[in-house]
């Protein structure tokens, strides 16, 4: 019965996580949203790089495969290097953020730009 809103769920997936992804990039580039502003020529500033350009792509729709596998790439190299030295278990070192993005990302990665997305038309 509710299979037929797959597409539609699917489709607010992928937009709400390319616009939430998209805030962390303005935060980390441009310091809005409460963030602080990191040099473009850091891990942080290029971190936000993927986030605003990868976000997009993945909100909209276009090259959202290759988009939302780097962002993904992106947010498990970040879980690695910044949570998982502060201990095991993300809901120990604060990483739960960084995980979950990293699935979401290879699901639509995997999925690809669905109903709604600019790969479709």
């Amino acid at each position: 019965m509710l299979k037929r809103f797959e597409p539609t769920a699917y489709a607010l997936l992928r937009i709400v996580a390319g616009l939430l992804f998209m805030f962390h990039g303005l935060q980390k580039l441009f310091g809005l949203v409460g963030g602080q502003r990191m040099a473009l020529a850091s891990l942080p500033g290029i971190g936000g790089a993927i986030e605003l350009i990868g976000g997009l792509l993945v909100m909209i729709g276009l090259a959202t495969s290759p988009a939302a596998f780097i962002c993904s790439g992106e947010m498990a190299a970040a879980y690695f290097m910044v949570h998982q030295p502060r201990g095991g278990w993300p809901i120990q070192n604060q990483g739960e953020l960084a995980a979950i993005y990293a699935f979401v990302f290879l699901f639509i990665a995997a999925r690809g730009g669905g109903m709604l997305s600019v790969d479709r038309r």
